[in-house]
């Protein structure tokens, strides 16, 4: 009987160990942390390369979106850099800069939305739109999934 036992929690020790490490939220750890991984310039790569494949983007197109997306890329990072600095300091934002902030983060989109307008063709940009649509709900779908956990 203490033989059978034993062999039990062996058994399910081993199984629980195996599971660790390709079961729920470890799948989506590493597509982060390659991505954490990959330079800013990389990044903007593999989003151009989307963006064409996804609106058959020609080369003039390809150009002006990959001038974007690095414009994009390079406001980003000064927010991370200042969004960084300020989680070291312990300090946090206060509403009004949140709002402020918020205000700050539309008008870049709505500009960026205007940007691209003018870049693309009227289908590719109904595409694109749709597209960004689709992700936004799937990023409120992850975010409620972590909430839920």
């Amino acid at each position: 009987m203490k033989k059978l036992f034993m062999a039990a929690l062996l058994f399910v020790g081993i199984a629980s160990f195996a599971q660790d490490g390709d079961g729920g939220d470890m799948d989506q750890r590493p597509m982060r942390e390659q991505r954490e991984r990959m330079t800013p310039e990389q990044r903007n790569e593999r989003q151009l390369k989307k963006l064409t494949a996804d609106l058959a983007l020609d080369a003039k197109q390809q150009e002006q979106v990959k001038q974007l997306i690095a414009e994009r890329s390079a406001k980003a990072e000064k927010l991370r850099e200042a969004r960084k600095e300020q989680r070291e300091k312990g300090t946090k934002l206060t509403a009004e800069q949140r709002e402020a902030l918020k205000k700050e983060m539309t008008a870049e989109a709505d500009a960026n939305d205007a940007k691209m307008k003018g870049i693309l063709t009227a289908d590719q940009y109904t595409k694109w739109k749709k597209n960004q649509e689709e992700n936004k709900d799937k990023i409120k779908d992850r975010i409620k999934e972590r909430r839920d956990n």
